[in-house]
């Protein structure tokens, strides 16, 4: 039972309200002259008020949430013929009767999900999205044939460890521990590799499925080793984003010195629609009113969603998710809120509603950052 609805678009623990903040937003992009085309999607006003109306966003605010040939049109499964497993459903998968944080986020998910997707003009297909939104989503999914799946990888979220796991299931690599520099496009088949009639059968027969991520959260992984490892992303974006938002920056800045606020006011320039993957929002990248996902796992518990997908699509037993190195550290909390609470919350108000589906339809609650939370 869902608590009474909210009054719409209430904000938590005394941060600026949602509507205020997404009107701010608009406003500093009119101001600055920056526009896209019209996206599919109602108004992210609209999506506020739904998600406070059936009281999901209370539940999420009080923290209950703690070159390859193209294979055949109808492949043949296991030992040469057709593979008739059952695949589950969203909301008939089956869970740990324990389990109860994870069965509250994946209702809140599957009942936003539908709540958001059901509204008109929400695309219902791939076919429905603008080309250049259907272009991206159809180079995001992965298709394992011989186990009948689709994967949306989100880059930040363990994209490279579920390619490796791809690569075992094809035989490609004998082990999910070899230690190669991953190669993102070799021996992977994406949806945007078949035709329009292999795609439609594959996305109404597959098992589909997708990992998300805290947006902040990713986002500072993706700040953190783009900008902190990567000389590419250094030269390509972190030089123009010092010349455009560092006074006395100079015409040839090296780019390896962007802070996170400076990362956070590009990111208030750029349409979602034409950035980076590592920072575009899921929504944008996966579509999930367009393809009706079966399951959405979560980064925070990675290895026991990721072996359970395994379980369900049959994998072979000794086909296991990688487990994590001991000498990566990921973006923690602690980490994200003292990065939050360095940037301006100017740009923090003007940066959220980029990423407002993902953190409503996922259920990731919006960050804390008034003055008593960054001081204690």
């Amino acid at each position: 039972m869902f608590p009474r609805p909210l009054t719409p678009l209430a904000a938590p623990n005394g941060a600026e309200p949602l509507d205020r903040a997404l009107r701010r937003a608009q406003l500093g992009r009119a101001r600055a002259g920056l526009g896209g085309p019209p996206l599919l999607l109602p108004s992210m006003l609209m999506f506020a008020v739904i998600v406070a109306s059936s009281g999901l966003l209370l539940m999420i605010e009080r923290g209950i949430l703690a070159e390859m040939k193209p294979p055949p049109l109808h492949p043949l499964g296991r030992e040469g013929t057709a593979w008739r497993g059952t695949v589950p459903k969203l909301g008939e998968l089956p869970l740990n009767a324990g389990d109860s944080d994870f069965q509250v986020r994946q209702d809140v998910r599957n009942r936003t999900l539908r709540a958001v997707c059901g509204q008109p003009g929400m695309p219902r297909d791939p076919w429905d999205l603008p080309v250049g939104q259907r272009r991206t989503l159809l180079r995001h999914i992965l298709v394992s044939d011989r186990y009948r799946f689709l994967y949306c990888y989100v880059p930040k979220v363990a994209c490279s460890n579920w390619k490796r796991v791809l690569k075992v299931l094809a035989g490609v690599l004998d082990s999910v521990d070899v230690r190669l520099k991953m190669d993102h496009r070799s021996d992977l088949v994406f949806l945007a590799d078949l035709r329009p009639e292999e795609i439609r059968y594959r996305l109404q027969h597959y098992f589909k499925f997708l990992f998300v991520r805290d947006p902040l959260e990713r986002l500072l992984s993706a700040y953190r080793n783009k900008f902190g490892e990567i000389r590419e992303y250094q030269l390509r974006y972190g030089a123009e984003i010092v010349r455009r938002y560092r006074a006395g920056a100079g015409p040839s800045p090296a780019g390896d010195d962007v802070t996170f606020p400076e990362f956070l006011r590009y990111l208030v320039d750029e349409d979602p629609e034409r950035m980076n993957e590592h920072w575009m929002p899921v929504y944008h990248l996966c579509q999930p009113c367009a393809v009706h996902y079966d399951f959405v796992g979560s980064y925070e518990r990675l290895e026991a969603d990721a072996n359970q997908v395994l379980e369900w699509v049959q994998a072979p037993p000794h086909v296991r998710f990688p487990t994590r190195q001991a000498w990566y550290r990921p973006a923690s909390p602690e980490s994200l809120h003292y990065h939050l609470c360095s940037a301006p919350r100017a740009v923090l108000q003007d940066v959220l509603p980029k990423y407002i589906l993902d953190f409503s339809l996922f259920a990731y609650p919006l960050p804390n950052v008034t003055r008593e939370a960054c001081h204690q």
